[in-house]
């Protein structure tokens, strides 16, 4: 495994984060455990969840990979071995079913105190803010449109809130997650302004067919040193080839939730072709090149990978062994001036 240690801190995490979405869901408890117990023997450290997940969200299964988690901390004492984040629920329809006050002291107070319980834990490595309560382009959306959605400027609320439970000693940092440009800006200034804790890392959508955070944001990144936590490395396993391929099952996220259509466009499929093209001439399997791209990229301080099955899980483990060769790279740059950022 490769390490690097999370922005403005001391902390070693691994450079590929087990993502845990799918737990309670497409994922048994004895799964999840098992998944876990494999990913700490190959050095990752670093679990990321949300009190959303499993996804999709409902009531039914609210919260319930938090609670997964929990018993394995609980049954195989690893806490201390794992570096874990979590996430706050964004406003929303999708989410009304958890609470309806956004990111106010209330909001953020109870779901920190939630989730300890449900992690069986009495601290949270890195607490997120899942995504912005004011409405901009997130989740697919791919330009700016501005409406007048009442929402009123509380960075500096939500910063003071948070400042408080850092000093309760219940979270140690804090981040964003599908954030833009001003919004991250915004923190960044009233933290540096008014003295406030720092979000110290973004976990934004990032993979082959998603380099919308190569513009503005990785600037950001590397000048403000604010780590990006990439997530949908495998653009919901399209990037496997097995869609194309027809090696996908009735399992595979795509066919469970065909809503979930953000990365399968017209000119999304196209590129994925072209990008399974280039794998298989330079002998490399398609999702551990799609994985080594993201890993790779000097903005990246970890890659969020995910998996249903233990042979997803190894595969996708075993990518941090694969460095990418200059021909490869630049067969991957023709490929996206061509198509560029096919999805968002």
């Amino acid at each position: 495994m490769k390490y690097t240690t999370l922005p403005h801190t001391d902390i070693k995490v691994s450079k590929l984060c087990l993502g845990t979405m799918t737990w309670g869901n497409q994922n048994t408890q004895g799964e999840g455990f098992e998944q876990m117990d494999y990913a700490l023997d190959q050095g990752i450290n670093f679990f990321d969840t949300a009190e959303l997940y499993p996804v999709p969200a409902q009531k039914e299964t609210y919260a319930e990979t938090e609670r997964i988690i929990g018993n394995w901390f609980q049954k195989t004492g690893n806490r201390n071995k794992i570096v874990l984040a979590s996430k706050i629920a964004g406003p929303g329809d999708y989410t009304a079913h958890i609470r309806t006050n956004g990111f106010s002291p209330e909001a953020l107070k109870d779901a920190v105190n939630q989730s300890l319980k449900r992690l069986k834990t009495d601290y949270i490595d890195l607490y997120q803010l899942h995504w912005p309560e004011r409405t901009t382009n997130t989740f697919g959306t791919r330009d700016y449109k501005h409406t007048n959605d009442g929402w009123k400027d509380n960075f500096n609320e939500i910063l003071h809130t948070l400042d408080t439970i850092i000093n309760s000693g219940k979270i140690r940092h804090i981040g964003i997650s599908n954030e833009k440009a001003w919004g991250t800006m915004r923190y960044l200034e009233e933290s540096k302004t008014n003295n406030l804790p720092r979000m110290i890392t973004v976990q934004n959508a990032y993979s082959l067919i998603n380099r919308v955070f190569e513009g503005d944001m990785a600037e950001i990144a590397l000048r403000e040193n604010i780590g990006l936590l990439a997530y949908s490395p495998m653009a919901f396993g399209v990037l496997s080839g097995k869609y194309i391929n027809g090696t996908d099952s009735d399992s595979s996220r795509l066919n469970l939730f065909p809503r979930f259509s953000r990365y399968s466009s017209k000119q999304s499929t196209e590129a994925t072709k072209a990008y399974l093209e280039i794998a298989q001439k330079y002998e490399l399997k398609p999702s551990q090149m799609a994985l080594a791209f993201v890993t790779e990229r000097p903005f990246v301080t970890s890659n969020i990978i995910g998996a249903t099955t233990m042979n997803q899980l190894k595969e996708n483990i075993d990518s941090i062994h694969i460095n990418l060769k200059k021909d490869v790279l630049n067969a991957i740059e023709e490929v996206h001036s061509r198509i560029p950022n096919p999805a968002t």
